[in-house]
């Protein structure tokens, strides 16, 4: 159970290195499917507000695809936030002979950013907005083994693993105070870990924390918020072992 808090502790470090940026990355999928026929679904939230529902599902035995929508709306004393973003995606899968599970995705994002900055005294002292499109690979790998701990009268299982996410983000029609701004762009490595313990059934909560690392310098389109969300997890139709 120690083991299991300092894990824990780790995973939650990253939310206290956050700051502004117009990208807010929502968390990488990792539905882990074995079979055709296979489907996963998950809704995640973090404590900046920043949510999202995901899907995937086995096309055939080793072909799925997967689809997510993630949205922010935030209205502090400093700045309001308002930023809605979707992926599509399609990648192949397998199962190892040891019952590791392997995916290897690609695809494409779209969405719309928009922050208002302003101070007590001075009211609204700066709006920008604009559209970000997105391209990228993702691999993700777990291993069925699984760690038992026994709290409040029953056994949890947990199971982890690790993904990898390379995106090519834009940011177009970019508008700084209603005037026309020079567009940007980056590319970001999402190194995650991810740990998964059953609640009942197919159902597990998942907790998903990483580093997000921005290749170019950028001011407005920068590796400044954190991949960490935190969330229900359900797989239907896949093969027996654990995942």
């Amino acid at each position: 159970m120690l083991y299991l808090l300092r894990r824990v502790a780790f995973l939650l470090l990253p939310i206290l290195a956050s700051c502004s940026s117009l990208y807010f990355p929502p968390p990488p999928q990792v539905p882990l499917l074995t079979q055709k026929g296979e489907w996963s679904g998950g809704i995640y939230t973090n404590f900046s507000q920043n949510t999202a529902v995901q899907g995937a599902y086995a096309v055939t035995d080793h072909l799925g695809v997967m689809g997510s929508a993630s949205f922010l709306h935030t209205d502090k004393k400093k700045r309001a936030e308002d930023h809605d973003f979707g992926e599509l995606g399609l990648g192949y899968y397998t199962r190892l002979r040891d019952s590791r599970v392997l995916e290897v995705y690609g695809g494409y994002g779209l969405g719309h950013t928009k922050r208002v900055e302003r101070t007590p005294a001075e009211g609204i002292t700066r709006v920008l907005e604009g559209s970000l499109d997105k391209y990228f690979v993702q691999v993700n790998y777990t291993s069925k083994d699984k760690k038992t701990y026994h709290v409040l009268g029953r056994d949890w299982p947990v199971t982890y693993g690790t993904a990898l996410r390379a995106s090519y983000v834009t940011l177009t029609d970019f508008r700084l105070d209603g005037q026309p701004h020079a567009s940007e762009n980056n590319i970001f490595l999402e190194p995650i870990t991810y740990s998964r313990i059953n609640l009942i059934g197919p159902l597990d909560f998942q907790l998903i924390s990483g580093s997000n690392f921005g290749l170019r310098h950028r001011k407005f389109l920068k590796a400044a918020n954190s991949v960490f969300q935190f969330g229900l997890v359900v797989n239907v139709g896949g093969q027996s072992g654990g995942k």
